[in-house]
């Protein structure tokens, strides 16, 4: 049965909450009663589902009465937890690749033993220095993946490709997140990528607010959806303003509400749904009341784009799409 507004599984992105605890320590020694706390924080701004990212709280780094925990936490909290996003844990990563792949194995486990669907990974790098003095990160550049490099991208398609087959193996959906100057940092890329991998469980996250952000020349937003999205298999989606004044060489973005910004989401799920689409998507917003965004983001999604009933049509998908509810809670 095809997903409806009503029944699609959408998840909150828990940007907002930090790693460190405020009672002291992380949210890895935090105790059961503070992560219920917060997925009920989640609950309480509409959501059913939460992506533990990784950026509150590092699953793979869990023991197994941990994650039991984490996994209770939720369901009493009245949330389920379909996905776990990995974030900037690149597995070419010149200095830190081999804790990197060993730490990607470890969230694949552990997002098997919480009852996942999917994890989402990429290839972008820690913040550097001077991004971490920016208000957005995103208006100074950070790492590059090398180009023109034929063994640097033959480590990434197999170091992914080992990821890929582990997910396989768990029943665990694999999506690669895009993001700029990355081997995931253009539409043609991207897709050259998961078609090199070339695995039926591993697909795309096209996440399109990454590269829409950016404070200089982008990708034709319209040329990003028709490429990537027929690969999605999860998707984080956001939104910003942009202006562009060519002639001075001035680009400014700003996060704005999905139906305010430059990325036509009616248009990005026309595209994915006549491509089969039928995964979980993330709402994600940076700055402010990023929750509350997200919420009225949802909201934007069940009440304007998705279809209200199941009779549509679904083109044919590219790779697994993913059509599994989320085990932990119904929408």
């Amino acid at each position: 049965m095809a997903y409806t507004a009503e029944t699609w599984p959408i998840t909150a992105a828990l940007l907002q909450f930090p790693h460190q605890n405020p009672g002291g320590g992380t949210m890895q020694d935090a105790e059961p009663e503070v992560w219920k706390g917060i997925f009920s924080e989640v609950r309480d701004a509409g959501f059913a589902n939460v992506d533990l990212f990784d950026s509150w709280i590092k699953p793979g780094d869990l023991s197994g009465p941990r994650l039991d925990e984490l996994k209770l936490a939720a369901v009493e909290a009245g949330v389920g937890a379909p996905a776990i996003s990995a974030i900037r844990r690149s597995v070419i990563d010149e200095q830190n690749w081999e804790d990197n792949l060993a730490y990607s194995h470890r969230t694949l486990d552990a997002a098997a033993q919480l009852g996942c669907e999917v994890v989402s990974f990429g290839l972008h790098q820690a913040l550097t220095p001077e991004q971490q003095k920016q208000l957005w990160f995103w208006t100074v550049e950070g790492h590059k993946d090398p180009q023109n490099n034929p063994e640097a991208w033959q480590k990434a398609v197999t170091r992914l490709r080992e990821l890929g087959n582990h997910a396989a193996d768990l029943g665990l959906l694999l999506s690669l997140e895009l993001y700029e100057d990355t081997y995931l940092g253009t539409g043609d890329s991207a897709v050259q990528l998961v078609q090199d991998i070339d695995l039926p469980n591993v697909g795309l996250n096209p996440d399109l607010g990454n590269l829409v952000r950016l404070h200089r020349p982008i990708e034709s937003v319209q040329a990003l959806i028709s490429k990537t999205v027929p690969y999605a298999n999860y998707w984080h989606v956001k939104n910003y303003t942009r202006d562009e004044n060519v002639a001075r060489n001035q680009y400014t973005a700003m996060p704005a509400p999905l139906e305010t910004g430059i990325i036509s989401y009616r248009e990005a799920f026309r595209t994915a749904l006549a491509s089969g689409f039928q995964g979980i998507i993330c709402t994600e917003h940076y700055g402010g009341d990023g929750l509350s965004v997200s919420a009225s983001n949802q909201d934007y999604l069940r009440n304007r784009i998705l279809p209200k009933t199941a009779d549509y049509t679904l083109g044919q998908p590219l790779v697994a799409q993913g059509r599994q509810q989320p085990r932990l809670a119904a929408v």
